[in-house]
């Protein structure tokens, strides 16, 4: 461990575990917000929006997330639209794992009976309101389980950004190897590391179920 992490390499494995949290946080974010739209459309009465939410989920659930990476990081510059690699990154992540999010909460839409949304109706209240007023909040409770599977998912995934130089935990893996330093020792900190955030992640969703409960 003494050597691992002497001559600055400590600051390089702090810098690349802020870089996965923060790489993890934003698209965590995005996918939240995606995925509900997403979700949304899978389940509006607009044929056109199902559609959209149909391929939209069937495309980025069935293409691996390496593969996306590389359509984002070399594909998005041909069609002239340019950012850094960690935005790149957040743009895959978010979209790969937004069709997740989107299919788990269309799974707890499934079970709120459908008299919810009738009576909401009678009440003159419009899809929208429907969704985000009745429907959604009953819905999201059902869902913390399986949610907590796809964004615990989402730090181990972001291992893919360092390939693309992102300077995350596994960029970090590659650096010290490259080094020369022992590949168990190396892979022993950044899993654990990685256990970490996935330890953070679950007990974050345990909390929200566990007050959620008491809620109703």
């Amino acid at each position: 461990m003494g050597r691992l992490f002497e001559n600055g390499n400590l600051a390089l494995f702090r810098d690349g575990f802020l870089q996965t949290v923060e790489l993890s946080a934003l698209s965590a974010l995005f996918a939240l917000l995606l995925g509900t739209l997403l979700a949304a459309f899978r389940v509006s009465p607009v044929p056109v929006l199902r559609l959209f939410g149909t391929v939209w989920v069937n495309t980025f659930r069935n293409t691996p997330l390496t593969v996306l990476f590389f359509a984002v990081v070399f594909g998005l510059p041909r069609l002239d639209v340019h950012f850094d690699n960690f935005t790149f990154a957040v743009i895959a992540l978010s979209a790969y794992t937004a069709s997740f999010v989107c299919e788990v909460l269309r799974a707890g839409i499934n079970t709120v009976p459908v008299g919810q949304a009738e009576a909401a109706r009678s009440l003159g209240m419009t899809f929208g309101q429907t969704l985000t007023q009745v429907v959604l909040p009953q819905a999201g409770r059902t869902v913390l389980g399986p949610m907590s599977s796809v964004f615990i998912a989402l730090p181990r995934n972001s291992a893919i950004a360092g390939a693309f130089s992102v300077s995350e935990l596994y960029h970090f893996q590659q650096t010290m190897t490259d080094l020369g330093y022992g590949i168990f020792l190396v892979f022993f900190w950044v899993a654990l590391a990685y256990l970490f955030l996935s330890t953070c992640v679950a007990l974050f969703f345990r909390f929200l179920e566990t007050r959620l409960a008491v809620a109703r």
